[in-house]
This record gives structure tokens, C-alpha cells and sequence, in this order.
């Protein structure tokens, strides 16, 4: 008779989900991609970074946020994720290009972070964490990767976007809400949402806020 294995831990399952949903199909074909990522380049312009300026994407993985940023002249770009799939498919979608950059596969929850950034962005991974203790272990790592100075942008659904995404339940933001679970070392600078169209015709609403720390 046969037993089971050991039970996956929360992070394994985390990972095993994402892997899973980045295998599954081409990356143009998931709910959030977005060919060129409008709201985030204009909050990241609003920063005013040195081209040079430490930039991170959290749950980047197969985003077309660096390909843009790269045109754009920054030249040191971090993107981490869970799932390595995710950033294989970048890594494919830049060829050359993709050597210039720094791709981190791992947990945001336990990573601790190698230096210190001018800039975090973070579409669409804060949202899933609706335990607390996983909030408050993001935010820890947050703290200690940012430079005096930095700025965050974090987009999440709306208060009136969806209640669940790629089968998680999501926790779902107003600006204000955002600024609550930040913090008092955080000031909210600017703040927009988005109409975002999906790729098979849905309509997901984002909230968009800066920080300044």
C-alpha cells in the first residue's frame, strides 16, 4: 500500500500553482497581459529616475514592462517571480537583450532582498495575499529593499474589479485602503485606476497608486 507524500507547504503550493498556470499557455494569452503596460511606464516616468536608478518588478515574470523600460534608457532592471516558466518567457521574448538584466526566481514572502531599489513596482501580486501574516512578511521585505527616497507603485483590483483571478481569491483596493496597509512611512503621491481589457474580452478595473518612502 502506498502512502502520500508530505503535504506541500503554503510557498510550495504557491509555487507549483504559478508554474502550472505559466506552463499552461503562451503568456499573450493570460488574463493580465498587457502589450504595452501605459499606466505603469506614466507612473515610473512621474518618478523621475536617473536612468541608471535601481528598478524592481515583483511578480514580473512574464511582463512587458522591461522590454519598454529598456527602450526607454533605464539600464539596471530586477524582475523577480515565483514561477521560473514566467521568467523563461521573457528571457525568450528579449533574446540579447535579456543578459542586461537581473532575473531573480523566488518566494517575495522569504526573499531577502541583495540590495536596495529606487523603485518597486508590483502589478497584480499584492491582491492575492489576503492573509495578514503574508502582508506584513511583503511589506517587511519591502522596507528593506528600498533606498531613502524610493518610490513604490502598487496596482491591484479595484474595489469594484474582480473578486478572484487564475482561481485565488483576491483582496481587493481602494487608494486609501492601500495607504492604510502601508503605513505611516509610506505617503501616497498620485493614484489612478484602469479599464483593463483582458485578452479574450473581459474588463478587470486596477487601481494604481505611488508611494513615496
Amino acid at each position: 500500500m502506498s502512502h502520500p507524500g508530505p503535504a506541500l507547504t503554503p510557498a510550495d503550493q504557491r509555487h507549483h500553482h504559478w508554474e502550472t498556470i505559466y506552463a499552461a499557455k503562451p503568456s499573450t494569452q493570460h488574463s493580465w497581459y498587457q502589450p504595452t503596460p501605459s499606466v505603469s511606464l506614466a507612473l515610473i516616468q512621474s518618478a523621475a529616475l536617473d536612468p541608471g536608478a535601481k528598478i524592481i518588478d515583483i511578480g514580473g515574470g512574464a511582463s512587458t514592462l522591461p522590454d519598454h523600460l529598456l527602450t526607454q534608457g533605464y539600464r539596471n532592471l530586477t524582475v523577480l517571480d515565483l514561477a521560473s516558466a514566467a521568467l523563461d518567457q521573457s528571457r525568450q521574448r528579449l533574446g540579447l537583450a535579456a543578459s542586461t538584466i537581473d532575473w531573480i526566481a523566488a518566494d517575495i514572502l522569504a526573499w531577502q532582498p541583495p540590495t536596495r531599489y529606487a523603485l518597486w513596482h508590483d502589478r497584480a501580486v499584492f491582491h492575492f495575499l489576503t492573509d495578514p501574516a503574508a502582508r506584513a512578511a511583503y511589506l517587511a521585505t519591502l522596507t528593506r529593499a528600498l533606498l531613502p527616497g524610493a518610490s513604490v507603485i502598487l496596482a491591484t483590483f479595484a474595489l469594484d474589479g474582480p473578486e478572484k483571478c487564475s482561481g485565488l481569491p483576491v483582496r481587493r483596493y481602494s487608494p486609501q485602503t492601500l495607504a492604510d496597509e502601508l503605513g505611516s512611512a509610506f505617503t501616497l503621491l498620485e493614484s489612478t485606476t484602469e479599464d483593463h481589457h483582458t485578452p479574450s474580452g473581459g474588463l478587470q478595473r486596477f487601481v494604481y497608486c505611488r508611494f513615496g518612502h
